[in-house]
């Protein structure tokens, strides 16, 4: 695979876009099937290692930076920069398959390992015990499936960390959740028109 292109380029507080079955997704516009989940990893985790690239991002003392990348077979891509102490808030990427790796510095995703309702509901009570938390440092990332609902956050008091995501197909919506103790309330859902 070559090297991803920079396409685009703003900075300020962006959505975050960013385990999965190792089966090919939905056909792409040329027919072609998509890329899995795996091979997104191995993209994020090969582009991560690109320094020129991460040393490109610009970064934002307040607020996240990003930029939009070309993802392998159609698929979207960014590489963001997190000042520290900042996260996305609970989230998941609806339909997409995702995976993201840590390019510098380190992560923390908190995660549900349930799979939870897609539609028709705007609060739910979790069971306790399906809470799940990685820290991902330089070099570590991970993949995963549709609805996976998460928040990635930058727990450093002093250290910038940059991420590279891709996802498969690419985000069709954003749904954005608020926690309180073991309820998730969906509070919005967001179309590409939201954050690009």
């Amino acid at each position: 695979m070559s090297t991803p292109t920079p396409s685009l380029r703003t900075s300020g507080n962006s959505t975050d876009f960013p385990s999965a079955p190792d089966a090919p997704d939905a056909p792409d516009a040329s027919g072609a099937p998509g890329p899995t989940a795996a091979q997104l990893l191995d993209f994020v985790r090969r582009t991560a290692e690109d320094t020129a690239l991460v040393a490109s991002l610009p970064l934002d003392p307040d607020g996240r930076t990003w930029l939009r990348l070309e993802g392998p077979g159609g698929s979207e891509a960014w590489l963001i920069g997190w000042p520290p102490g900042t996260g996305t808030g609970w989230h998941d990427h609806a339909e997409s398959v995702g995976a993201f790796t840590v390019a510098s510095g380190d992560l923390r995703e908190n995660s549900l390992a349930a799979r939870l309702p897609t539609d028709g509901w705007r609060t739910l009570e979790l069971n306790q015990g399906i809470d799940r938390t990685r820290l991902l440092t330089t070099g570590r990332g991970r993949a995963f499936g549709r609805h996976h609902v998460h928040e990635v956050l930058n727990e450093s008091g002093q250290e910038h960390a940059v991420s590279v995501h891709a996802y498969y197909p690419p985000l069709p919506r954003i749904r954005r959740y608020s926690r309180t103790g073991e309820v998730l309330r969906l509070e919005q859902t967001e179309g590409p028109e939201d954050w690009q």
